[in-house]
């Protein structure tokens, strides 16, 4: 008989109840599944009730995954619990982003890098939603070919905040329909029908925001190339679910559109949507709830020598947080 796990799920927000269909729809081998949040009661996700336990060192005793949803007030959760749940004899992977430039925790997307969980000290770390979306598609460009220069763009949904955030952008496009005055809570502005070109938060006076310095920072861990220079604009959309990325990439090679196609149509987790003449082209609509990251509107860069100019869209609940945590545990498992 396979081995099968104690698992908890710490957060029962967007990200976290993901994980928990996520972890039944992928019938990950689980002998036992509870929640851990700031207080007891049940949840009933999908008709299925589930247990919730106050979030403390000692739930975790018996633990073998956890999973830090990085949700529902619990983001930083992992910098109290997280070493605890280790020393517990718990594997703890984390959606927040507290440890990810940390030495001792690996940063980790299953199809880009699975070497970096070797000799792993017990914690990992799940990368920002925007740079996972990012590199499904650019890391086996830059295995073929070497990437020198990123230069991307974010269309961010609202799912990326939480769901105070989708029932923000609900109520405004339904009062903006009635001819109501549009209130805003969780951003400085209007949502609905506009463009935020601000993701995280602002700090120092380089004016980069923190979810552009991430995407950054966050390519060369995982890419483990420090050289490739990265410039992120990073947006909020009226996008319920779904991230989209318009990506111009420059490689040390010259790299045929045909090229980037035939490698990004045999990429695992990547599909190729681009026949962009029959209106096929990658769509947050489309990707939302899908596993794989699509990728399309793939052409040359004719401003640069060796350019080429994609358009990614991805599920930033998902492959952009709850199912990479799981396809973690599961390459550990393997």
């Amino acid at each position: 008989m396979s081995k099968q796990y104690n698992v908890c799920v710490v957060g029962i927000g967007a990200v976290g109840t993901e994980m928990v269909r996520l972890l039944e729809r992928r019938k990950f081998p689980m002998r036992s599944l509870i929640i851990l949040a700031r207080s007891a009661r049940e949840e009933v996700i999908d008709g299925k009730t589930y247990t919730v336990r106050v979030a403390e060192p000692a739930a975790f005793d018996g633990m073998d995954f956890a999973f830090f949803a990085g949700t529902e007030g619990a983001q930083g959760a992992s910098q109290t619990l997280g070493w605890e749940a280790v020393k517990r004899g718990c594997v703890v992977i984390d959606n927040g982003d507290d440890f990810r430039m940390d030495p001792r925790v690996p940063l980790v997307i299953p199809e880009i890098n699975p070497e970096h969980l070797r000799n792993h000290q017990g914690f990992i770390a799940n990368p920002n939603c925007s740079t996972i979306i990012a590199l499904m598609p650019l890391a086996p460009l830059h295995k073929a070919a070497k990437i020198t220069r990123i230069v991307v763009s974010t269309y961010q949904a609202v799912s990326g905040t939480g769901g105070a955030a989708i029932r923000e952008l609900e109520a405004q496009t339904r009062d903006w329909a009635a001819g109501k005055p549009l209130q805003k809570e969780v951003y400085p502005h209007q949502i609905a029908f506009n463009v935020l070109p601000s993701v995280g938060s602002f700090k120092g006076d380089s004016g980069e925001s923190t979810e552009e310095i991430k995407m950054r920072q966050e390519t060369h861990k995982i890419l483990g190339d420090t050289s490739i220079r990265v410039s992120a604009t990073c947006a909020r959309v009226p996008v319920f679910n779904g991230h989209s990325e318009a990506i111009t990439v420059e490689f040390e090679r010259p790299l045929s559109v045909q090229e980037a196609r035939n490698i990004l149509a045999n990429a695992p987790g990547v599909q190729l949507a681009d026949e962009p003449k029959g209106a096929v082209y990658p769509l947050p609509i489309d990707a939302s709830h899908q596993e794989d990251c699509f990728v399309g509107r793939i052409r040359k860069d004719s401003s640069v020598e060796n350019g080429l100019v994609l358009w990614v869209s991805g599920d930033n609940i998902w492959k952009g947080a709850a199912l990479n945590a799981i396809q973690i545990a599961e390459q550990l498992i393997a």
